[in-house]
């Protein structure tokens, strides 16, 4: 989102609207959601903003994803009496000074992987821009911080005095620092959804349960109930609130059942790991010598560094297959090159560039108690080659591929 250079002075009417700002590498968008469900059980309409767009309540909003279109939707809540805004902050956005045009109530860290450092040029700057949010909060306000995510720590010597600091972790993260408000003891994983054990203190439930399947949902829920939380809304009603939600489309959306076929958008080394050991822990927990099938690329013109690691990301999964993404400009080859790098001495690593046809060949190939992972571009429905976006949907593809199987003969 573009700020611009001179910060305005909020209207009047900003005041009415208390908001909770989400930023890091993974998970905002599907945190903001929940965050949105839980502020809408006390008072609607909700503001939300996202990458994919700007939403009151369930409704899209027809603005412009610039500053100008931002104040458009606030204005849009405020004006049918609404009292909260659920905003995803991007380190571009909050580089360019957004948290200083519109400070947050609340601030959300989920956690920092690697991701940007062709925009940010060093980890140190990437974290320096998310910590803009956190600076930003005003008195009386709330940091929510991820305490397994070692970033944290940092983060906390920024917030301002008089701002109250709140933790959650889930320990498959990394080392814990300090006491922490909400952890998760026991995540269970299903086809039909996560849930989360925790041990909670001031009233915060020992368990959360929410739709979308994978360990990393458990980090997004309690994020989101923490905030929620700290934006008043009452513990239980948050909870419930995030439970009926629905996760966020493309995120491990299972588009084909039997075998399942699951689009993600995951594109980063941490989330594409991630995305592997769901699958994995709901195969090995089936027991039935289910394979996991993963295919997925890597953007070109976009933090080249990441493409080994990328590829690392993926050893988990018994058969990769290393596609194009939004080649962009580069050659979808040489990116393959470069992913296959972290998969030396894997015992199946396919090339298909055409991700078309890649869809295809999993699927085709796919046993019923496989899994198919189709990772990179979840929820999009473009794919950019050469200067040329193009109509290109994971899911379309994947459905198209399994129907041809049905089809007899």
């Amino acid at each position: 989102m573009q700020v611009p250079e001179r910060v305005p002075k909020p209207p009047p009417w900003a005041s009415q609207l208390l908001s909770v700002g989400v930023t890091g590498t993974n998970g905002k968008t599907t945190t903001t959601r929940w965050v949105a469900a839980a502020l809408g059980a006390v008072a609607t309409p909700v503001v939300r903003g996202t990458t994919v767009g700007f939403f009151l309540d369930e409704t899209r909003l027809d603005v412009s994803k610039d500053f100008a279109g931002f104040m458009e939707a606030m204005h849009a809540c405020a004006s049918k009496g609404g009292r909260y805004a659920a905003l995803e902050l991007t380190s571009e956005a909050l580089a360019r000074g957004f948290a200083r045009a519109w400070p947050c109530k609340v601030g959300v860290f989920t956690n920092l992987t690697h991701d940007h450092l062709d925009a940010h040029g060093s980890p140190e700057h990437y974290l320096a821009s998310k910590a803009q949010l956190f600076i930003g909060l005003a008195e009386g306000g709330t940091a929510v911080l991820n305490a397994a995510d070692a970033s944290s720590s940092l983060l906390r010597d920024v917030v301002p005095q008089g701002v109250s600091v709140r933790t959650y972790a889930v320990p498959s993260r990394g080392e814990i620092e300090g006491d922490v408000d909400i952890l998760a003891e026991r995540v269970d994983v299903t086809w039909s959804g996560t849930r989360v054990h925790c041990r909670a203190v001031d009233g915060l439930p020992s368990e959360i349960s929410v739709r979308a399947v994978g360990e990393v949902y458990a980090e997004n829920a309690l994020a989101a109930l923490l905030g929620a939380v700290a934006a008043g809304v009452p513990a239980d009603v948050a909870a419930e609130a995030i439970s009926r939600a629905e996760p966020p489309p493309g995120r491990f959306e299972v588009v084909v059942e039997s075998p399942h076929v699951v689009v993600d958008y995951a594109h980063t080394p941490d989330a594409v790991e991630r995305t592997v050991a769901a699958a994995r822990a709901i195969v090995d927990a089936e027991g039935r010598g289910g394979r996991v099938i993963q295919v997925f690329g890597a953007g070109g013109r976009r933090d080249q560094a990441k493409r080994p690691r990328m590829g690392e990301a993926a050893r988990r999964a018994d058969v990769v297959v290393l596609t194009s993404d939004n080649a962009r400009e580069e050659d979808p080859a040489e990116i393959a090159r470069a992913m296959a790098q972290g998969l030396e001495g894997h015992a199946d690593v396919r090339v298909l560039l055409d991700r078309r046809e890649a869809i295809r060949a999993a699927v085709r190939e796919a046993r019923p108690d496989d899994v198919v992972l189709v990772c990179g571009k979840g929820h999009e429905t473009e794919q950019i080659v050469g200067g040329r976006a193009e109509h290109f949907s994971d899911a379309e593809e994947a459905r198209a591929a399994a129907e041809e199987l049905r089809r007899p003969g």
